[in-house]
């Protein structure tokens, strides 16, 4: 596999939103993408919008009704998933039974969040129950802290969180630094490094704070595998034919 882009998709109250420094409370539904109109807070046509013109192959979706234990997202979720591409979904995961009913709405892989999975044993069922190339772990942070339920958690380091996970038999990860989603401020590239360094098993992945091209490219030299991009999409801060020559 080579260097991957995935588009964003957070859907809130059913709707396509804009994220902000993880200020949940505050998003606000989508209507442009790039400087074309789509209907406000429709999430498909945002998903297709990605897929059609920008060639992007995966989706992040994050159904945040469910991770704010609200009611799930199933059908948008399940309309997102018939456009054709691997959706990767972070539904607020917890346990077994969340990553089938994540699976059975047609994720092609599950997102197990540190901000609500219940424990590395947890995730380590999960792994072998549905195989590790169906799972992915999300390192949450805000500002570089973990952000976990239980303090043992939230006072690790994230190096010793990735090794816990890469332990449980995940082979891929996401660093998303929920401080940094919106605010155009690049990745956290010393981080970044760091776990590159602490493990070679796990394919790595960073989301929060893409400016421009530029910080594609210094991910990659940073160690990433792929990055999650959606306000430097929507602003057209990325185009079209960066993303078509920078995933060639």
């Amino acid at each position: 596999m080579g260097f991957e882009i995935l588009g964003v998709v957070d859907l809130r109250h059913g709707l396509a939103v804009r994220a902000r420094g993880g200020r949940r409370d505050s998003y606000a539904p989508i209507g442009s993408i790039a400087g074309k109109s789509i209907a406000t807070g429709d999430a498909t046509a945002l998903a297709r919008q990605y897929v059609d013109r920008f060639g992007i192959s995966s989706l992040y979706v994050a159904d945040l009704d469910a991770i704010e234990q609200r009611v799930r997202q199933h059908a948008v979720i399940r309309t997102i998933a018939s456009i054709g591409v691997p959706v990767w979904l972070d539904a607020g995961v917890a346990v077994l039974e969340d990553t089938r009913q994540a699976l059975e709405c047609g994720a092609a892989r599950v997102i197990i969040g540190l901000e609500t999975m219940a424990s590395f044993r947890a995730l380590e069922s999960i792994v072998k129950d549905v195989g590790h190339e169906r799972v992915v772990f999300s390192l949450d942070l805000r500002h570089g802290q973990p952000i976990a339920a239980t303090s043992e958690l939230t006072n690790a380091t994230p190096e010793d969180l990735l090794a816990r996970a890469a332990d449980a038999g995940v082979t891929a990860a996401i660093v998303l630094d929920l401080g940094r989603v919106g605010a155009g401020c690049g990745f956290d590239l010393p981080l970044v490094s760091r776990l590159r360094a602490a493990t070679s098993a796990v394919r790595l992945y960073a989301g929060g704070g893409v400016r421009s091209i530029d910080d594609l490219r210094h991910a990659r030299s940073a160690g990433c595998d792929g990055v999650l991009i959606a306000s430097a999409l929507l602003d057209g801060h990325i185009t079209e034919q960066e993303v078509h020559l920078h995933v060639a």
